[in-house]
């Protein structure tokens, strides 16, 4: 008989220190600027064989994941939920999700691990969270439906009525995420909800769902104000518009010089080639270059970051936390991963090939927005692009599921393969 030696604790912490602090990573990468599905995937193996080095010890993982619980962070949630689906585990579940309570960090960390189970691991867990008398664990249930682009019910459960405004605003999210057009007009009175991430999620949804009138000019105004939605009310938004209109939307913009970097942000997003020797101004400005990388490269689709164009990060160049204790700026550098170009060579490349962009034409990394183009985009651009022709394909046909782009890599790729 073969005896296994029994899996060192030390070991094991480390597995679960390394997947809690991936978790962290990868929850920024899915909405960064350099990551390709390639290289996303291969960071998502690595998580996985952690992950594996956990399910190989079973019962013995447990008490090293309850342990990262006793302060609890999105990554080490992120790591106990795992072990509580793969392990059928109920009673560890429920004690997980009553720990996260409220808590919006926390609980995303059970929504991704729910994300990141594969569908089978979900059975009867996720309706009895649906069938719940508690609004979190209702959340969660249709949050879990929503990644997996599974119907929890919307209509027959009445999710979109639910007495809990977290249910009810992740339930507006579903209806949009899953393309149910059928709910249009509930969530254009929904859009008036008292509370402002319901009004958020539904406009959000509407529009996605084909609404380029009231749902449009909530986003529209959300779009121009500070709040935890307003980049991505300014995102869907502007791709809603048709050109003509986005100019419109962006000219006061330009009024005021606080609001610069939303400006260059927004072009990037109307893609007319109007703006590109705008652009490339900008891009001689150190604060301002990357963000202005970034937006020629959704019009023109250079890729920024290859030779000849990339050039070495400025030595004066200081943005994002410091290492002075004193100093109070800890956020972290959101042009981060973006790439600082040679602009002469832009600029050259530019003059010889700025003639077959037709101006007055909305494009999106090189090509006018056509469905074929973004599903190539979703097949080979960075993440933030990827986002990008997401969205473009709602827009280009109201009702379509919105491809989940913060699936792991080899679900993509696999959904990717069916679509043409």
């Amino acid at each position: 008989m073969i005896r296994v030696a029994p899996i060192e604790p030390v070991v094991l912490q480390q597995h679960a220190q390394n997947v809690s602090s991936m978790h962290s990573t990868r929850t920024f990468l899915v909405g960064a600027p350099h990551p390709n599905l390639k290289q996303l995937r291969r960071f998502d193996e690595r998580m996985a064989a952690n992950l594996d080095g956990l399910a190989v010890a079973d019962d013995a993982a447990k008490p090293v994941c309850m342990e990262g619980l006793e302060q609890p962070t999105a990554g080490a949630v992120f790591v106990a939920t795992i072990r509580a689906l793969e392990s059928s585990d109920d009673t560890w579940l429920q004690q997980v999700l009553t720990l996260t309570g409220l808590t919006p960090t926390l609980r995303g960390g059970v929504v991704a691990a729910f994300g990141w189970a594969e569908r089978q691991r979900l059975q009867g867990v996720v309706r009895e969270l649906l069938n719940s008398s508690d609004g979190t664990d209702r959340c969660v249930g249709i949050a879990a439906c929503s990644i997996h682009r599974v119907d929890p019910a919307l209509g027959p459960a009445r999710r979109l009525e639910d007495p809990d405004s977290l249910v009810r605003a992740r339930a507006y999210r579903t209806a949009g995420e899953l393309g149910k057009r059928e709910f249009l007009s509930r969530l254009g009175s929904a859009a008036c909800d008292e509370d402002p991430v319901c009004q958020f999620w539904a406009a959000w949804s509407a529009v996605l769902l084909g609404d380029r009138q009231a749902a449009l000019g909530l986003l529209q105004a959300l779009a121009l104000q500070d709040g935890p939605y307003r980049a991505r009310a300014f995102a869907v938004a502007l791709a809603a518009m048709p050109e003509r209109a986005g100019h419109e939307y962006l000219r006061p913009l330009a009024q005021d010089p606080t609001l610069l970097q939303w400006l260059i942000r927004g072009v990037g997003i109307v893609g007319d080639p109007t703006y590109i020797p705008w652009l490339l101004g900008h891009m001689a400005e150190a604060r301002l270059a990357r963000l202005a990388g970034e937006s020629f490269t959704f019009i023109t689709g250079l890729d920024l970051s290859r030779p000849p164009f990339e050039r070495a990060r400025p030595n004066d160049f200081e943005s994002g936390p410091t290492d002075d204790p004193a100093d109070e700026n800890v956020a972290l550098d959101e042009d981060e991963g973006l790439p600082w170009s040679e602009v002469g060579r832009v600029q050259a490349w530019w003059n010889q090939n700025g003639g077959r962009f037709a101006t007055g034409v909305r494009h999106f990394m090189g090509a006018p927005v056509t469905r074929e183009h973004c599903i190539e985009v979703l097949k080979t651009g960075y993440q933030r692009q990827r986002i990008a022709a997401a969205y473009h394909l709602c827009m280009l046909n109201p009702g379509q599921t919105l491809f989940e782009w913060r699936a792991p890599a080899w679900r993509q790729q696999r959904l990717l393969a069916g679509m043409t």
